[in-house]
């Protein structure tokens, strides 16, 4: 409903430049605030029994969970897109639905981005790639056009999640924000899951994924902590030693 009213208002906008209208019905309407879902994380054994549920699509879901991509632009990936040796890929293009067609493009932020890729995921990768040309779909739809979104439960993606275990609600997006959460728990420095996702910045990603650094908060307290204490203790041995002194003069 949201995005409905912004391209409204954007047209109204324009009406009222032409001089068609002389204001614009929409702004200064108070609309609902939009309430943000929750992120889903996998674990790193959810994840395994998920792409072993979904078959032939495993390579994908591990992609999609271990290097963050999304799902347009892996959709969109070609055999030459992939450096096995260096274990990197590279985001050069994306697939955007636009209506019902798949329409491919670039990349959400219009920039070329390069991801490691883990060696085991390597090991996938390379059996999706046998047989295949440099300019061949990686993970190709029906009849070789570009892979769909599954929609429905009862798409391969839903009935994976089922067979997995899995809560129901699981969206192919919410292993981008796995993705994100594995890294951090490996130990990643905030820059480097920033790259791998392809953020326009640090901070943006911070913004984001702010729930995955909670450890990093305690550690901080932790921190101060100690340093308080070692304070503390320097003064108490310095009151100490002031005394013993003055106990000696005397």
């Amino acid at each position: 409903m949201l995005r409905a009213y912004g391209v409204l208002a954007s047209i109204l906008d324009d009406a009222v430049s032409d001089r068609r209208i002389l204001a614009n019905p929409a702004r200064g309407i108070i609309l609902p605030r939009k309430v943000r879902r929750e992120r889903r994380y996998l674990t790193h054994d959810e994840v395994a029994a998920l792409a072993s549920a979904a078959g032939d699509h495993g390579p994908l879901i591990f992609l999609l969970a271990y290097c963050g991509l999304r799902w347009g632009e892996a959709v969109g990936l070609r055999v030459r897109d992939l450096d096995l040796l260096r274990r990197r890929l590279t985001v050069n293009q994306s697939v955007v639905e636009v209506g019902s067609r798949l329409v491919l493009g670039t990349p959400k932020t219009h920039e070329r981005r390069s991801v490691p890729i883990p060696a085991f995921v390597v090991d996938e990768l390379a059996r999706q790639c046998e047989g295949k040309g440099r300019d061949e779909q990686v993970f190709p739809g029906a009849r070789g056009q570009y892979l769909r979104r599954c929609k429905t439960s009862e798409g391969w993606f839903g009935i994976a999640i089922r067979e997995a275990g899995i809560e129901p609600g699981l969206r192919p997006h919410d292993l981008r924000h796995t993705a994100a959460s594995l890294a951090v728990s490996a130990g990643a420095n905030v820059k480097a899951v920033q790259r791998m996702l392809g953020h326009a910045s640090a901070s943006m990603t911070l913004d984001v994924y702010a729930d995955l650094f909670d450890d990093d908060l305690d550690a901080v307290g932790a921190a101060l902590h100690m340093a308080a204490s070692a304070r503390q203790q320097a003064q108490q041995a310095s009151v100490q030693s002031s005394a013993q002194t003055a106990s000696a003069r005397i």
